[in-house]
């Protein structure tokens, strides 16, 4: 989808959610669990299903708002998990991790996993593909669960293959509006949508930059918007670190996508996160 760039200023449109734990003007954190062999920063870590466990627990230590758990990676060239396999590497796992009084994010796309793990305790649907496949919408909308709605140019098999915009910004938030405009006419309340502009998904590091420079501009829609940077590929490209050691650069644009309104940030490191939100809402309450 291409469309025009607009010169709209970004308004100061309420943003009025049922988000299980969002709350006005303080960004909350979502930490993440990747339950799969070949996660892009964490794969083969948490697999194991004593270890993810033990890593939720310590995230909630930290200070983690929610839980984020996956079962099916989506690094470029990722390959495909039946929902067979993502049933058995997450269900189990959002089980334990819901009897420790955690909420609780799907990571998926796939309707039967939706289903599954809402009836399993999941507070949050958050999907990759914004309930673009064959009956994700249906199962959002019977789960009655708040939704993440993600931006992806392609999908992650190919996606970093010569992503290609006219204008990054416009054309992002036009999908998620017109994505977000199908779940209402589907029968999902608003209040019940976030959305995420897909930063490395199907975009270039100059795409990344705009999006992270421009985040304000999503507020038009009067959603929470999601901002998933931590330890990405674009920060490796800025700094020439490895994915293990991008703690600096995931916090600088933890706190960058904070003063551009992000509502929820999705982060590897919850606890140096957290003592960035202090310091992001100590500024805040400042008297001008």
């Amino acid at each position: 989808m291409q469309t025009t760039q607009s010169d709209t200023k970004c308004s100061d449109t309420k943003i009025v959610s049922r988000h299980p734990i969002y709350q006005q003007n303080v960004p909350i954190i979502m930490g993440i669990l990747n339950v799969t062999p070949d996660s892009f920063s964490d794969g083969s870590k948490f697999n194991q299903r004593d270890k993810a466990i033990a890593h939720a627990e310590q995230m909630l230590v930290d200070g983690a708002d929610i839980i984020d758990i996956g079962g099916e990676s989506t690094r470029p060239g990722a390959a495909e998990v039946s929902v067979n396999q993502e049933l058995d590497r997450v269900i189990p796992i959002i089980e334990k991790v819901k009897s420790l009084g955690a909420k609780i994010s799907i990571d998926t796309s796939k309707p039967e996993v939706m289903l599954a793990a809402a009836k399993a305790g999941a507070d949050m649907l958050n999907d990759v593909r914004a309930l673009s496949m064959p009956g994700a919408l249906d199962a959002a909308v019977a789960s009655q669960l708040p939704v993440c709605l993600m931006h992806m140019q392609g999908m992650p098999q190919t996606m970093q293959k010569n992503p290609n915009y006219s204008q990054v910004v416009s054309e992002v938030l036009a999908y998620l509006k017109q994505r977000v405009d199908c779940c209402v006419k589907a029968g999902l309340a608003r209040a019940l949508l976030s959305v995420d502009p897909g930063f490395g998904f199907g975009k270039t590091l100059q795409h990344n930059l705009q999006l992270l420079q421009h985040l304000n501009q999503f507020k038009q829609l009067g959603l929470p918007v999601l901002a998933g940077l931590s330890r990405k590929s674009m920060l490796g490209q800025i700094t020439g670190r490895e994915v293990d050691d991008r703690l600096a650069g995931s916090l600088a644009v933890a706190l960058i996508a904070m003063q551009n309104g992000a509502a929820i940030l999705r982060v590897h490191d919850v606890k140096q996160t957290l003592d960035v939100k202090k310091i992001f809402l100590a500024l805040q309450s400042v008297s001008k």
